[in-house]
């Protein structure tokens, strides 16, 4: 059933028993040409790309809870492609221009919302990194505005651009970015992979990867075993736990990253903007909660929540950047285990195990990465060789010496 004005319409008069499951819930079968472990979003991308862009459908996705149980439903929902390296650059514009005809493309709405990205600056030193920014940007065909303190005072009078530590000098802005419904987007991803004959297989844990003659043949799984031609690892956080069963050691640390979100409030913060004195983000969701973050917990975790000195560092930064949000409540918060690289740069590469696929270190920029994540993997996959805009992140870049390192602050994963 495709959804429409139309297809609403018509089941409101039939009294809405006409619609169907968005996906199904298969049984494994005993083999399959492609099995993908994850079912988060770049996992349940992957599959889509795979059977929509490629022609393979005979996939699996095993997801070890429920759908969306992930950091797919455990972020910021922030989506930008304001890089500097022409590593990063190419490729998170790749996925800004996905994200901006998915909703026609997987026919789902996904409450794309192109409300724009501010990163503010608060010195001289760092205006000039943020031109430096911008110019890169700019050079690869990326939207990117330079903004001085006037400008950015017309845009959000409520920042505090009197505070005597970090004054606001201006900002670097790139109109195009903004939020996505993170929830939306596994339910859509899901339902197009699954109408082009995917099987997503839900509270279905891997527990192992058979290997034979130095090739992998298939998972043990809480469900029984499943054979395949291809695994593909797609497990954020878990990456290294899922890869120590076929005998790879991986470059990631896991570490938890909390995010919040307040009472509802009026209509208060149009953009997304970040702190450019400290790692603070927020932007305002269409219930009225604002939502935000900062960094992650400095401490190896599988746990999907964090401690309380991390809340207090994220409120610092958040009122000495909004004043007012010393008298905002904060509902609730959560955590999402983020697989932290060495560089803070991806990887999606071929492993040196035959038929062996990976997806992961992700670090912080995992959700805005869906779209093209997913079809960069599916065409490694599919084509046996990356995609253009993904070769820079090969999994021996570390051995190599060829870190892709865009915040500079060298191979520390809890740095990134």
């Amino acid at each position: 059933m495709r959804y429409s004005a139309l297809s609403v319409f018509l089941n409101g008069l039939r009294g809405n028993k006409a619609w169907k499951p968005a996906w199904r819930s298969p049984s494994p079968k005993s083999h399959y040409d492609v099995v993908i472990v994850g079912g988060g979003g770049h996992g349940l991308a992957t599959a889509y790309y795979l059977a929509k862009e490629f022609g393979i459908a005979n996939v699996a996705v095993l997801e070890k809870g429920w759908l969306g149980s992930g950091n797919i439903g455990r972020n910021t929902t922030i989506i930008r492609s304001n890089y500097l390296l022409t590593g990063n650059n190419p490729f998170y514009e790749f996925s800004m221009k996905l994200w901006e005809g998915l909703e026609q493309d997987f026919n789902f709405n996904a409450m794309v919302s192109q409300r724009g990205v501010l990163n503010l600056y608060h010195s001289d030193a760092q205006r000039d990194t943020y031109m430096r920014r911008g110019n890169a940007m700019r050079m690869h065909g990326v939207d990117a505005e330079l903004l001085d303190r006037e400008a950015v005072r017309k845009m959000l009078p409520f920042l505090d651009y009197g505070n005597a530590r970090f004054p606001i000098q201006g900002g670097l802005l790139q109109r195009r970015g903004g939020t996505v419904r993170h929830d939306a987007v596994a339910w859509g991803y899901a339902r197009g992979a699954d109408s082009r004959g995917v099987d997503i297989i839900q509270n279905c844990e891997v527990t192992g990867i058979r290997r034979e003659n130095g090739r992998v043949t298939g998972v043990e799984t809480s469900q029984g075993f499943i054979g395949c031609g291809k695994i593909a690892l797609a497990a954020a956080g878990n990456s290294t736990v899922v890869a120590d069963m076929a005998g790879l050691r991986l470059p990631i640390e896991s570490h938890v990253l909390q995010a919040f979100v307040s009472e509802g409030l009026k209509p208060f913060i149009d953009n997304v903007v970040t702190f450019g004195a400290g790692h603070f983000y927020v932007s305002q969701s269409d219930k009225g909660g604002l939502v935000f973050g900062g960094d992650i917990d400095g401490y190896n975790s599988y746990a999907q929540r964090g401690n309380l000195a991390t809340v207090e560092h994220v409120a610092e930064a958040g009122v000495a950047m909004i004043p007012s949000l010393s008298r905002v409540r904060v509902l609730r918060s959560w955590g999402g285990v983020m697989d932290m690289s060495m560089d803070g740069s991806p990887i999606i590469d071929r492993t040196h195990i035959d038929n062996l696929y990976l997806n992961a270190g992700w670090c912080y920029g995992g959700f805005k990465a869906t779209p093209a994540s997913g079809f960069c993997f599916a065409h490694l996959i599919a084509r046996e060789e990356p995609h253009d805009t993904a070769r820079a992140f090969r999994l021996d870049r570390f051995a190599r010496g060829f870190l892709l390192d865009e915040k500079a602050v060298g191979a520390q994963p809890n740095l990134h």
